[in-house]
């Protein structure tokens, strides 16, 4: 598969789609539980995936019960996983050489993201991948999550096109059905994590990636 001729910009998620950080946030969630007593209820990541951060924090406290503030659980999440961004996670496989083919190819790249620049930025330098794009838009500065458009259209905006030239790429359904109702071409990116949804996701996106491979 090739994107389509009228594509000018692609706007890439980054966890589970360009970083394959499942682990990390599966790991953090059951240490930051267990120091409370508390054991991951089988939905929880699936819950809080499409929230930005303080929105997850507010959903977790609500949820569990607790006492703390939402800013005191960011920065015991931050503490949690800023290492294994900067030195472990590793890319969603042949994603790099997509991107580089994109890049060479004249598409303009953006990232849409739900993670903390602070988690993200250290993992693509390392990967060499930061230089490749040209807007970086976070959950925070829109604030609103993705399952509103904001985050989308701030990137597009930023990269100066229209959301109907422009591919985004989501692992999360309900980013991907966003995504596409605001006009953007959209690839779902198939990770472990969403992958029971993949009929929802095929039926909601233009394309359903099972791995970058498909794409050089």
């Amino acid at each position: 598969m090739t994107l389509p001729k009228h594509i000018k910009a692609a706007i890439f998620d980054l966890d589970g789609t360009v970083l394959d950080s499942l682990g990390v946030w599966a790991e953090t969630d059951c240490k930051f539980l267990l120091r409370r007593n508390i054991a991951v209820p089988p939905d929880y990541q699936h819950a809080v995936k499409s929230l930005n951060f303080p929105e997850a924090a507010d959903y977790t406290i609500a949820r569990f019960g607790l006492e703390e503030s939402p800013a005191a659980v960011m920065a015991e999440w931050l503490q949690l996983t800023r290492e294994a961004y900067a030195f472990e996670v590793e890319l969603k496989p042949c994603v790099r050489d997509y991107l580089l083919r994109l890049s060479d190819g004249g598409v303009r790249l953006a990232v849409a993201t739900s993670s903390a620049p602070e988690l993200f930025l250290p993992a693509l330098e390392r990967h060499g991948l930061k230089q490749l794009f040209s807007a970086f838009v976070t959950t925070y500065d829109v604030k609103k999550g993705k399952h509103f458009p904001d985050v989308y259209l701030e990137a597009a905006k930023r990269l100066n096109v229209l959301p109907a030239e422009c591919a985004v790429f989501e692992d999360v359904l309900s980013a991907v059905k966003t995504a596409r109702a605001a006009g953007f071409y959209t690839v779902a990116v198939r990770d472990e994590s969403s992958a029971a949804e993949e009929p929802e996701l095929r039926a909601n996106s233009d394309y359903y990636l099972k791995n970058y491979s498909e794409l050089l």
